[in-house]
C-alpha cells in the first residue's frame, strides 16, 4: 500500500541525517523498488561527511564503475577539517573542564564570559568553536560526540540564534543515538523556546525560508518541524503516546497541524487509539476525551487528508457504519504495520481498535448477537465470546449487560436518564462560559480616552466577574 506511505511527505521537514532511518525502513518494507531506495540513500549521503558510507552505496548502485576521485578529495578535506576544529574546541574544553573554573562559573552567562575572558583569554569566538566542531561531528556521523559539544556550547553561549540551532542539533543527536529520555527533555526545552519567541528555523530549513521575514510565519515553520521531529521521540519513549496527545491537542499545535501538516492526523489518531486503556485516572481531560476531539478535526480536514486510520475513526464515530469501519480497520492494520513510526504498535493498535468497535456497537444496541459482533471484529465465534466477556469486565457495562449463552446474545438494559439530570448535564458550566465570554469582550474593547467623562459625572461601578465560578 505504497499510496499511503508518508515518507516522501515527511522528508522535507526532517534533517538529512534523520532521513537515513526512514529510508532504511523503506528498504526493509519493500514498498518501493530497492534500486530507487538505494539511489535515494546515495543522494542523501553525498551531502554529508560520511564519505565511506557514500562510497559503499555508490559501489552497490554501480558495481562495474570506479569510485569517483571526488570522494578521495572529500575524505582528505574532512579529516583535515576535523583535526583543526578538534584542536580549537579542545582548547576551550580544557579551560571549562578545569575544576577551579567549573566552581567559578555561575548562572549568568555574561558574567561567565567576562570571567573566562579576564582569566583565561576565552572569547565568544573561542566558544563558537564548540558549536562548529559539534556541528561537524554531526555531519561526520558521530552523533554522541556532537551532542556533548553542543551541550557545552549551549551552557556558555549568549547567541540566541546559535543556541536555537544547537538545540535542534542536540535533539537530532539524541534521537539518532536512541537516548529517549534526553531527547524528550530536549524536545520540551525546544518547544518552550519556540513558543516563547519567534526563533530561527532549523539550519537545513534556513535556505528555503530566506525570503520569509514574518516572525509568525517563521514560528509556524518551526512548530511544523518540531511536530515531525517529535514523532521519533513520542513513538519510542515509554510515555510518548500520552505526551503526544497532550502536546498535539493544544490549540497552538492543533492549529499548526490543520494549517501546515494535516497528515500528522494519522499519528494523532493512532496515539488516541493506543491510549484507550490508559486514558483514565490521573490523566488530563484532554487525553481522556482525545478521540472525541480528534474525530471533529478529522471531519474538518478530510477534504485535504484522509487515510485508513482516520477513516476508521470517522466511519465508527461519525457514520456509525460498522461494516465500513471493519473494512477500514483491515486496511489500517496494513498501513500501521508499514509505517516507520507505528510498525511496533500494530498488534496493540488492532487490539484497541476492536475494543472501540465493541464499545460503540454495544452503546447503540440493546440486544447483540455474539456471532454477528464476532464477525465484525474479524474473530471466530469462540474468540468473540472470550473477547466480549473481557470487554464487559473491563468496561462499565458489567452492571447493565447480561450474556444469554443459550440464545448466544447479549442483552443490555440501561435505565433511562432522568430529565432533570439531562438538563443539568446540558447546562453544566454554562454560567462559567458566559462569564468568561463577558470578560473576553470587555478586554477586547478599547479603553475610553482620558477626559471622556463629563465634569461632575461620577464613574459607574462595574460588576465584578468571578473567574472560575460555576
Amino acid at each position: 500500500m505504497a499510496e499511503y506511505d508518508l515518507t516522501q511527505t515527511i522528508i522535507p521537514y526532517c534533517d538529512r541525517h534523520l532521513v537515513f532511518p526512514l529510508l532504511a525502513h523503506l528498504a526493509e518494507s519493500e514498498l518501493f523498488p530497492a534500486e530507487q531506495v538505494q539511489a535515494a540513500q546515495y543522494e542523501l549521503a553525498k551531502g554529508t561527511n560520511m564519505v565511506d558510507y557514500a562510497v559503499s552505496l555508490f559501489e552497490q548502485l554501480h558495481p562495474d564503475e570506479e569510485v569517483p576521485a571526488e570522494f578521495s578529495n572529500k575524505r582528505e578535506n574532512a579529516v583535515s577539517t576535523n583535526e583543526r576544529l578538534q584542536q580549537e574546541a579542545q582548547a576551550v574544553l580544557n579551560v571549562i573542564e578545569n575544576p577551579d573554573v567549573a566552581q567559578a562559573l555561575r548562572q549568568d552567562k555574561n558574567q561567565n564570559l567576562q570571567y573566562l575572558k579576564d582569566h583565561y583569554g576565552v572569547t565568544l569566538e573561542h566558544i563558537n568553536a564548540l558549536y562548529n566542531f559539534g556541528q561537524f561531528q554531526y555531519t561526520y556521523g558521530n552523533y554522541s560526540g556532537a551532542a556533548d559539544y553542543l551541550y557545552h556550547f549551549r551552557v556558555l553561549s549568549t547567541d540566541p540564534d546559535l543556541n536555537i540551532s544547537a538545540h535542534w542539533g542536540k535533539l537530532a543527536s539524541d534521537i539518532l543515538t536512541g537516548k529517549w529520555d534526553a531527547a524528550l527533555e530536549e524536545l520540551n526545552t525546544l518547544r518552550e523556546a519556540i513558543d516563547s519567541r519567534a526563533p530561527s528555523v532549523p539550519p537545513a530549513f534556513a535556505a528555503a525560508s530566506a525570503s520569509t521575514t514574518d516572525p509568525s510565519l517563521m514560528q509556524l515553520h518551526s512548530r511544523t518541524w518540531l511536530l515531525h521531529w517529535s514523532l521519533f521521540v513520542y513513538f519510542n519513549h515509554p510515555e510518548g503516546r500520552t505526551l503526544l496527545l497532550e502536546t498535539f491537542l493544544t490549540p497552538t499545535y492543533l492549529n499548526t497541524i490543520q494549517t501546515s501538516c494535516p497528515w500528522i492526523l494519522r499519528y494523532l489518531a493512532t496515539a488516541a487509539v493506543l491510549s484507550r486503556k490508559t486514558a483514565s485516572g490521573a490523566l488530563s481531560a484532554r487525553v481522556r476525551h482525545s478521540i472525541k476531539e480528534i474525530v471533529k478535526v478529522i471531519q474538518m480536514e478530510e477534504y485535504q487528508y484522509e487515510d485508513p486510520v482516520t477513516s476508521f475513526l470517522k466511519e465508527l464515530y461519525v457514520e456509525f457504519d460498522f461494516e465500513a469501519a471493519q473494512r477500514e480497520l483491515t486496511k489500517a492494520e496494513i498501513v500501521v504495520g508499514n509505517d516507520f513510526f507505528l510498525q511496533e504498535f500494530k498488534d496493540e493498535f488492532l487490539d484497541n481498535a476492536r475494543y472501540l468497535i465493541s464499545e460503540a456497537y454495544c452503546r447503540i444496541h440493546q440486544r447483540i448477537d455474539i456471532a454477528d459482533l464476532s464477525e465484525r471484529l474479524n474473530l471466530s465465534r469462540d474468540e468473540g465470546e472470550k473477547w466480549i466477556v473481557n470487554l464487559i469486565r473491563e468496561t462499565r457495562m458489567g452492571a447493565d449487560a447480561k450474556i444469554d449463552l443459550e440464545k448466544n446474545v447479549i442483552e443490555i438494559n440501561r435505565p433511562p436518564l432522568p430529565i432533570y439530570q439531562t438538563i443539568i448535564e446540558k447546562t453544566r458550566g454554562l454560567a462559567f462560559r458566559t462569564q468568561a465570554l463577558g470578560a473576553a469582550i470587555s478586554r477586547s474593547q478599547p479603553p475610553p480616552p482620558p477626559g471622556a467623562q463629563t465634569e461632575g459625572q461620577q464613574p459607574q461601578p462595574q460588576p465584578a466577574i468571578v473567574v472560575g465560578a460555576r
